[in-house]
């Protein structure tokens, strides 16, 4: 790894360091309320069967966006390429079935009155915010594939491909921990 990588690489850790304290507080402030409410009917309110789809989504996105690191340190330029394309392209599936699953959610009898509203609620808002770190995580690839498609990566110089790979890993991990969260604190899903 060459010497300015390092540097980028704290400060990459630095900012997944932070995104974790971010994100499991939010999870923790949603179990305190969730707990709270969960007396309300309208708190168990069964989850969107999408939000299964889009999970397998975004492992499918962390498995290739790993291959792409493989790929890139055996200098496999284009199969690199490849790879983070169509990571980016399936990060946009992605965000696309969440949209579908929160409209559905919030168009459901979770949000037709009373105190539970709120619980739905927040994990519309959960899921919102793990969606806009997703379309960061979207543009950063798209970004990674258009440099990688120029030749800027090789076996020395492949840290912006390894830290996307990160990411994505640390977007599955958030995301399985939000949807164990919301699994638990409402009504599951309808199988």
């Amino acid at each position: 790894m060459l010497p300015n990588d390092r540097r980028y690489q704290f400060g990459g850790l630095l900012f997944l360091v932070s995104l974790t304290v971010f994100f499991v507080s939010s999870i923790l402030l949603y179990a305190i309320y969730a707990y709270s409410r969960r007396g309300d009917v309208q708190s168990t309110a069964a989850l969107p069967q999408s939000f299964l789809i889009s999970t397998v989504c975004l492992i499918v996105i962390s498995g290739l966006v790993h291959m792409a690191t493989r790929s890139v340190r055996r200098d496999r330029r284009v199969a690199t390429t490849t790879l983070l394309t169509i990571s980016a392209m399936s990060g946009t599936i992605f965000m696309g079935v969440q949209f579908l699953a929160m409209s559905e959610m919030l168009a459901g009898p979770a949000l037709r009155g009373g105190t539970g509203k709120g619980v739905a609620g927040m994990v519309a808002v959960l899921a919102l915010l793990h969606a806009l770190h997703v379309a960061g995580g979207v543009i950063a690839l798209g970004i990674v594939a258009m440099r990688s498609w120029k030749g800027c990566y090789d076996h020395e110089r492949h840290w912006p491909v390894d830290f996307s790979a990160q990411y994505w890993h640390f977007l599955d991990g958030v995301w399985l921990f939000m949807l164990a969260a919301f699994w638990f604190t409402t009504g599951g899903f309808d199988f």
